[in-house]
């Protein structure tokens, strides 16, 4: 093979998923995040879907390698399977031989070690890779797996990942129930030409090219143009062109291997692909909001303040947003104090709450360390030597609308009418602000 030419320890595009040669995208990024909370929270599913090729089976590979050994982890792959071979592949990855077992015994046995589980400080994980195949009745039987609960909380955590189709079978009115109970929907989109050239730059540096510049400059909008990004595609067209390119006796992979192997793969290009969807489909359900959504109603705002000065705001919208120390964040939070990532928000149409993700630190309210805090307008969250200022602009909008309904009650209010009877408002709801 081509190693000794091109100076490289191991082969570095290979199909197989190896967490090694993981290249976190921001996207990457921010769907292992996800996976992560899903150990400290036991609030619903996970879906992460994606296309064909673009990361997912790597992505799980590489978030287990780091799952703590106090988890104790269900990893299904093959899903065409029926109920009762489904409960049975579960048992089997939890060390039980079931096959002999009928479904009830089967359900009993799941749930009996879930308990034992939790009584003995154990966490348990479910993960489903190419879910898309499951039956109607399979997904209802993770359901009702997923209501397993002690008097305090859920014990099963669950992670379905597939292609796309997945989310279309979620929708599915007969799984209703199912879907109620997804915390989060993230789908893995292709990577941009940037990623790419980083992708490919990444899995060479990991195989010892070190900083060797092996892809010529101009090969990469090529590779692009042919791949679109998928990372497995990627892979197939940068090692066949590594191949034409050690063939030839070149140390240096060029256009004329790009456009060699492209022939040889008999491609076209990536956009011309057919059962291509060329649409990018955003976060679905509760979703992590990036950036502000003027089709959205603000629900509140996070001013980030440090040595008594406002650094950063953003707007709250029903959704999601993750807060680290990292650039695949929602909000970033440069400092040491904070972790990698720290906590969440989680904003619904009645309430604001944030979660500490086990960070190493902690969130504080009011000198208190809390693992979880639904927020009150004026609340200061502390990260470290930063704080998070919380303001409910649903709260601004229900005196604005009082104030227009109720003369004088502004002016009461703020003190500008002094001697006024202010126990009818007060019998509404409506206190006077502090002065």
């Amino acid at each position: 093979m081509y190693l000794e030419p091109f100076k490289l320890k191991e082969l570095p595009f290979r199909l197989s998923p190896d967490p090694l040669f993981l290249y976190l995208s921001k996207q990457h990024a921010r769907a292992k995040a996800y996976m992560e909370s899903t150990i400290w929270f036991t609030d619903g599913f996970v879906v992460i879907t994606g296309e064909i090729g673009a990361g997912k089976t790597t992505l799980i590979e590489s978030f287990l390698k780091e799952v703590q050994s106090d988890v104790v982890v269900a990893q299904i792959n093959q899903t065409q399977v029926s109920a009762i071979d489904f409960l049975q592949a579960v048992l089997v990855q939890f060390g039980f031989s079931p096959f002999k077992m009928k479904k009830a015994e089967l359900i009993a046995t799941i749930n009996n070690f879930l308990i034992e589980q939790y009584a003995a400080g154990r966490k348990v994980l479910l993960i489903v890779d190419e879910a898309q195949n499951l039956s109607m009745r399979v997904l209802e039987e993770i359901r009702l797996l997923s209501g397993v609960e002690t008097t305090k909380e859920k014990v099963l955590r669950i992670i379905l990942a597939g292609q796309p189709e997945l989310n279309e079978k979620l929708d599915a009115p007969e799984l209703v129930q199912l879907t109620q109970r997804i915390r989060l929907r993230f789908h893995l989109t292709t990577l941009s030409q940037p990623e790419m050239r980083a992708y490919i730059q990444h899995r060479l540096e990991v195989a010892g090219a070190g900083d060797r510049q092996i892809f010529a400059e101009d090969t990469f909008p090529e590779i692009f143009r042919y791949t679109g990004g998928v990372p497995r595609l990627v892979n197939t067209l940068c090692d066949t062109a590594m191949m034409s390119a050690y063939t030839a006796d070149r140390d240096t992979v060029t256009i004329d291997d790009i456009n060699g192997a492209v022939e040889e793969l008999q491609w076209v290009e990536y956009a011309s692909r057919p059962h291509h969807n060329l649409e990018v489909l955003p976060e679905l359900g509760t979703r992590a909001t990036q950036a502000h959504d003027s089709t959205q109603t603000i629900v509140g705002r996070l001013l980030v303040a440090t040595d008594g000065r406002t650094v950063q705001e953003i707007v709250l919208q029903v959704g999601r947003i993750i807060v680290g120390r990292t650039t695949d964040n929602d909000l970033q939070v440069d400092s040491r104090f904070v972790s990698r990532h720290h906590c969440q928000i989680v904003t619904t149409a009645n309430s604001c709450v944030i979660e500490d993700l086990n960070s190493t630190n902690g969130i504080y309210v009011k000198s208190k360390r809390v693992r979880r805090h639904y927020l009150n307008d004026g609340d200061v969250v502390v990260l470290g030597k930063h704080e998070l200022i919380y303001v409910d602009e649903r709260l601004a909008k229900t005196r604005n609308t009082l104030s227009e309904t109720m003369p004088g009650l502004h002016a009461l209010q703020t003190g500008a009418i002094e001697g006024v009877e202010t126990e009818g408002l007060i019998k509404q709801g409506v206190e006077p602000l502090a002065k």
